[in-house]
């Protein structure tokens, strides 16, 4: 791509803002936001070092395409954007940015089930066939309070490792995709599952007896997750376009 193709303002630059702020309506809707805080990261097509987050201020409902601000992982605002962004929102989105060349989209939220079982030891449990997809592919982080401390970069890009979900301990969840629709989905998937795991847990606790498979199961029904067996694909690859016409029925200002 030559640099007018990749540049600020370009087509390429266009689809990720587009895209970009459609994740973000889709968490709002599906309620696993929080309130103007929680972000969303995507590099900026052809533009090493920079990427695109939403501004500090805005409710994920409100972000359109244009609104969402480019800084580079030295925190530093790239354009005329008048919001700044959040600074948990650099320390961690920068990191992964940094250390992970297939990190193009970072989803970061405290949404309720995940923040609930990132509480529990084990974390995700292989209670479900959407738990299946995370079965020893979750990472885990311990919780350092507010990710304001730019050493805690260090040991987030540590724990995730080569993992595409981690649980933060006590805080929240963080998916990691090679698109918006991939990181997205993968959020959806663990928090379906996360919902399932608490109910279950709490049918337990009233006297029910729970089922988890064999380890070999399990491993066997994440590896077709992962290896794409079947007519499995990359998570997103088919929803995703049907979740961007869904919000353009609803309301296409994301598109602005």
């Amino acid at each position: 791509m030559s640099a007018t193709e990749t540049g600020p303002g370009s087509a390429a630059e266009r689809e990720a803002r587009v895209a970009l702020a459609a994740c973000y309506r889709l968490v709002a809707k599906l309620g696993m936001d929080d309130l103007i805080y929680n972000h969303i990261s995507m590099r900026v097509p052809g533009r090493e070092g920079e990427f695109l987050l939403n501004p500090y201020g805005l409710l994920f409902g409100e972000i359109t395409a244009s609104s969402l601000v480019r800084i580079d992982t030295e925190g530093r605002k790239l354009d005329n954007a008048p919001h700044e962004v959040n600074v948990a929102a650099f320390v961690i989105h920068a990191a992964v940015h940094k250390s992970r060349p297939d990190a193009v989209c970072v989803l970061h939220t405290h949404s309720d089930a995940s923040v609930a079982v990132s509480g529990q030891q084990d974390g995700l449990l292989p209670l479900s066939q959407f738990a299946m997809r995370f079965y020893r592919r979750q990472a885990f982080h311990d919780y350092e309070g507010v990710a304001i401390d730019l050493d805690e970069q260090e040991r987030l890009v540590r724990d995730l490792g080569p993992h595409s979900v981690m649980l933060m301990r006590n805080h929240g969840i963080l998916t990691v995709g090679r698109t918006p629709g991939e990181a997205f989905m993968l959020l959806y998937y663990f928090e379906r599952a996360a919902r399932i795991q608490l109910a279950m847990q709490a049918a337990a606790a009233a006297g029910a007896t729970l089922t988890i498979p064999p380890p070999e199961v399990c491993e066997k029904a994440a590896r077709q997750f992962w290896e794409l067996q079947g007519d499995i694909l990359v998570p997103g690859e088919r929803e995703w376009p049907a979740f961007l016409r869904q919000l353009d029925r609803a309301d296409p200002s994301f598109r602005t």
